[in-house]
């Protein structure tokens, strides 16, 4: 009976955040793939309730179109999770955007390329993902009636490293630009990095070598728990630098939580209160002038 109530939900969220078919982040192959594969789903873990999606071996990214029904001109670019190897589009994507839309943003949610192990790291191809999607959704801002100068980016877990990678790379691409959208700034209005995975480097006691936070980051929210095994430290640190560069952010750190709890409940603790808390502070960034 849980497992079926499960589904019932799931698939009330599904329709709730209504999208567009996907839309293609690349007009042909992404940098260096010859092939394009949408990927592959994985079978549901069996009681998971509501179900995750799961999928790997994405060659093809793209991106989904969610709409706000009392949209206010604002948007964001959401990067889901999934170590790298995977991507969560609904937990940590469409469940995110129907969390938006409810707060007037429009959102696209974005399917990176996975990496198998081995080979180049992880985030480099989301990296070229996240920054060809932010551009080339700003070139379009007309067909979604969005503003170009209010689209945020939001990352979960691994699309959080990515999503902190984005903002401190300044205004150096990672590919070579291949039309006119790529003539248009990747860098985001606003941000909130949802458990950034692994941005703290232990051994150095610092944030990751390349997390170099600029002065014109623009505003951060983190959010993070103490009892995540990807340490809080990341995003102490980055709010940190945020703090001394003058950046107007904020970061919250629940005692428990775990990792990897999109906008849902986890028993025993008051983790699923940060959307709350950051539409609080969105508002300041996606309403109008």
């Amino acid at each position: 009976m849980r497992y079926v109530l499960g589904l019932v939900i799931f698939g009330c969220l599904l329709r709730t955040a209504a999208a567009e078919a996907p839309l293609d982040v690349w007009p042909g192959n992404a940098p260096g793939e010859s092939t394009r594969s949408l990927g592959q789903k994985l079978p549901f873990r069996k009681g998971e309730v509501p179900p995750v999606t799961r999928v790997v071996k994405i060659t093809r990214p793209t991106f989904t179109v969610h709409l706000a029904e009392k949209a206010n001109g604002s948007a964001a670019v959401i990067l889901p999770g999934g170590g790298f190897g995977k991507v969560v589009p609904d937990k940590e994507g469409t469940e995110a955007a129907r969390w938006l839309n409810q707060h007037g943003v429009s959102a696209f949610v974005v399917s990176y390329r996975t990496t198998e192990s081995g080979g180049a790291p992880g985030w480099e191809k989301p990296l070229q993902d996240a920054q060809r999607a932010l551009s080339l959704i700003r070139g379009q801002a007309e067909r979604w009636m969005i503003d170009p100068k209010r689209v945020g980016l939001v990352g979960f877990s691994a699309g959080g490293q990515v999503a902190a990678r984005l903002l401190c790379a300044g205004n150096v691409r990672s590919y070579a630009a291949v039309d006119k959208y790529d003539q248009l700034p990747f860098r985001p209005d606003f941000s909130l990095l949802i458990y950034p995975w692994n941005i703290y480097d232990s051994k150095r006691g610092t944030l990751l070598p390349e997390l170099d936070v600029p002065a014109d980051c623009p505003p951060s929210f983190l959010v993070h728990t103490d009892d995540d095994r990807s340490s809080s430290l990341g995003a102490v640190l980055f709010y940190a630098a945020l703090k001394r560069q003058g950046i107007k952010s904020a970061l919250h750190v629940y005692g428990n939580g775990g990792h990897g709890y999109g906008l849902r409940d986890v028993a025993g603790s008051q983790i699923s209160s940060w959307p709350q808390h950051a539409a609080h502070w969105l508002g300041r960034y996606t309403t109008r002038p």
